[in-house]
């Protein structure tokens, strides 16, 4: 029996009107995400990733089509939509009149809670705030501002967490607080949306996937299924000296390090020979399988393709 729905956006278009004419943002997007999952947007800058969750939040309204969040729609009934989620945007957004605590509170009276000491000190203490409870926000680094960001999406206990590239340019240390807060909280009940360009991340965490590109949904599917259906041996090595035209045409080459997918023993074996043939010499070389981001590279390089 499926799980009911903790989002929906039902093909949601976005036009915005620029000085060059109309711009379509999001064209038709139209998905559903079940409570409870751990759901993951993926897409390159400037795939409409944001302008979705943007819509989601309120923040902008569809061109056409409706969005709801538990139930909620989110033009409709905005305050029911609303309360139902905690957003942890990009931009590090915080008042520098307050201290950490002081923030909390007043972000939770906004939804009409109060009472919840016990709370915030288990979000303080979960994300590693305790010792800066008394501090002003504008004494904070900019990873403990973040970890600020993620305690007021999560002070009025929201149903649905919405995460938009919540790790970007913070260190290892938070990454590891954050997934490791934010897991448990997926598997007490929460529905999680996250939206990364770090594809480890994603690939580890989340259950099921969409990508956009363009404003265009071109992949929706379990994260395993999209391995599974398109796994391939990946033939990784480190190498100082010129490729081969033949491999440097199908090649994905960062800094030293050379990828090439390869269908199955056979061709493997060519691309070697073709190495060897060539003086071409190979250091730490690997043989695997796909992982993510070569999903997502293959995915984004058939573009209309897959869309159409």
């Amino acid at each position: 029996m499926p799980h009911p729905i903790a989002i929906r956006f039902d093909h949601v278009s976005k036009i915005f009107q620029g000085p060059r004419g109309p711009l379509q943002a999001l064209s038709e997007v139209d998905f559903e995400i079940h409570q409870g999952e751990f759901f993951g947007l993926l897409g390159p800058n400037g795939a409409g990733k944001t302008t979705l969750i943007s819509v989601l939040a309120g923040l902008a309204r569809a061109s056409s089509g409706r969005v709801s969040v538990m139930g909620h729609d989110v033009v409709a009934d905005y305050a029911a939509a609303r309360k139902s989620l905690g957003i942890v945007p990009q931009e590090l957004v915080f008042d520098p009149f307050f201290s950490v605590r002081e923030t909390l509170r007043i972000q939770s009276g906004y939804f009409g809670v109060h009472d919840n000491e016990a709370w915030i000190d288990e979000l303080l203490d979960a994300l590693g705030l305790a010792d800066k409870a008394g501090s002003n926000m504008r004494q904070l680094s900019g990873g403990m501002k973040r970890r600020v960001l993620v305690a007021q999406a999560l002070v009025h206990r929201p149903p649905v967490i919405v995460l938009d590239e919540p790790t970007a340019g913070v260190d290892v240390e938070l990454r590891q607080t954050l997934w490791h807060f934010i897991s448990r909280l997926n598997r007490a009940g929460h529905t999680v949306l996250l939206t990364t360009h770090y594809l480890e991340e994603a690939e580890a965490l989340c259950g099921r996937l969409a990508m956009l590109k363009q404003g265009r949904v071109v992949a929706l599917d379990r994260t395993s299924a999209l391995l599974a259906g398109r796994a391939s041996t990946m033939l990784r090595f480190k190498t100082d000296a010129e490729l081969p035209p033949a491999i440097a045409a199908a090649a994905r080459v960062t800094g030293r390090i050379v990828q090439v997918k390869a269908h199955d023993a056979a061709e493997v074996e060519t691309m070697l020979a073709t190495l060897r043939g060539s003086g071409v010499k190979v250091e730490d070389l690997e043989i695997g399988r796909a992982d993510l981001e070569d999903v997502f590279l293959e995915i984004m390089g058939e573009g209309a393709e897959v869309a159409a």
